[in-house]
């Protein structure tokens, strides 16, 4: 099979159905004869800001020197964004030689009566098989959905976890309150191993502890009033965090003061992985200053920006940012999908003041998307006396008419799914999957 012909197959797996139990996971995956225990790794789960973390660790163990994979999901475009080696998408040549060995291995067990693996389980032992062939030495590992269930844990033993922030997502799958999703996410936690997590939730801190504590595994907290923002230029942020680490200022390439305490995590980790690889303090500040994240508050064009505000928490740090980068009402791209508690994200976006427009739209091909027509109804039904709406079904049409109605200087922001944001790159931004 060609290239093409195998990434519309696995896109052909049904992506949100069913998950598989863990014991098929490790099934699979002890036929391919465990990819995922061949190189130390780091697990990262969280609610929002976990691929930022993962970013930041790779970002730093590749300037060491440190041949370094980073797993992380959804992609933007191409499906290989998802199995980097030293930040760097792999080559199509690698993804067919590991598709190939789990192929191989689902079909055996398919004829033994097996179940198929899921997409995300799929794409997993693909990207453990191309690690291990292509014998990195270290593992930035992202969860999916949740933590305790996910297909990556059956990692057994991570040099250490993170545990990011944590907020109400997907409670039909992960419980609906916060004490239970923080419960979901520290099921990653192992024996031994440390644990860092993001202190900003006080009804997540304790479930965190007590996983920690039951599990054998020291327990860090990055708090949030430790950090000192020294500089925001609207293009990077300099930021402090009080610790007992000789690395305590350093430099990120965002404007988006959320991505501060995601730093600050992945800063606390790195000083602990000092042990197991050569990372110097001068790697650590250049890692961070190199560090490309895609889709997070990213400048598409001048004063056009990308962001993954995917759901009610994120839209809140979405906000804090925008009040801190113009005073000027703005113009708003708008598009998400079902299962985010939708209308309270809107109700979060329609800020007085915020906004000269709001210009909504609908991603395509997704089975999840939410459809233009009723964004527009809740839209207009609360606000369309005072702000602008418009509803374009295509998101590629939607920007260009964002883009003719923008003025000089003024500010656009395109917000919310990351496959919104992925479609956008596509088309506009000129990448492809070469």
């Amino acid at each position: 099979m060609t290239y093409e012909e195998t990434v519309a197959k696995i896109l052909d797996i049904p992506r949100f159905t069913t998950k598989n139990s863990l014991s098929h996971t490790r099934e699979l995956m002890k036929r391919l004869g465990n990819p995922q225990d061949q190189a130390p790794s780091i697990h990262v789960a969280g609610s929002n800001g976990k691929g930022s973390v993962c970013a930041f660790l790779s970002s730093i163990l590749t300037v060491s020197g440190v041949r370094t994979g980073l797993f992380t999901s959804p992609h933007l475009v191409s499906l290989r964004e998802r199995f980097c080696i030293n930040g760097e998408p792999c080559t199509r040549e690698q993804f067919l030689r590991a598709e190939e060995v789990v192929k191989r291995t689902v079909m055996q067990m398919q004829k033994e009566g097996l179940s198929h693996p899921t997409f995300f389980e799929y794409i997993f032992a693909v990207g453990m098989v191309l690690f291990a062939q292509e014998k990195v030495e270290c593992i930035v590992l992202e969860t999916g959905l949740g933590g305790r269930l996910d297909a990556t844990n059956v990692v057994a033993h991570p040099l250490l976890t993170i545990i990011t922030s944590i907020s109400l997502e997907h409670t039909e799958i992960l419980g609906d309150t916060i004490e239970a999703i923080a419960g979901e996410k520290a099921g990653i936690i192992k024996p031994g191993a440390p644990v860092i997590f993001d202190g900003s939730e006080p009804l997540a801190e304790p479930v965190i502890l007590e996983a920690a504590k039951a599990k054998g595994a020291e327990a860090e907290k990055i708090s949030p009033n430790k950090i000192n923002i020294l500089l925001n230029d609207g293009k990077h942020i300099d930021f402090s965090y009080e610790s007992r680490y000789d690395v305590t200022r350093i430099s990120i390439p965002f404007p988006a003061e959320y991505q501060a305490i995601n730093a600050a995590l992945a800063l606390a980790a790195v000083h602990r992985l000092m042990s197991n690889f050569p990372i110097t303090d001068e790697s650590i500040r250049e890692g961070f200053r190199s560090t490309i994240w895609p889709g997070r508050m990213e400048e598409l064009y001048p004063d056009v920006y990308l962001d993954g505000a995917h759901n009610v928490s994120g839209v809140e740090a979405f906000l804090k940012t925008v009040g801190r980068m113009t005073r000027e009402p703005s113009i708003l791209l708008f598009s998400m999908v079902q299962g985010k508690r939708e209308q309270e994200a809107l109700d979060l976006l329609l800020c007085e003041g915020c906004w000269e427009e709001f210009i909504l739209t609908e991603i395509s091909d997704n089975e999840r998307a939410l459809p233009v027509s009723a964004l527009y109804r809740y839209v207009a039904g609360q606000w369309g006396k005072k702000i602008k709406v418009t509803a374009i079904q295509k998101p590629t049409e939607a920007l260009r008419e964002a883009l003719n109605r923008k003025k000089p200087g003024q500010k656009l922001f395109c917000v919310g799914s990351l496959y919104l944001i992925g479609e956008l790159k596509k088309e506009e931004g000129g990448y492809t999957d070469d």
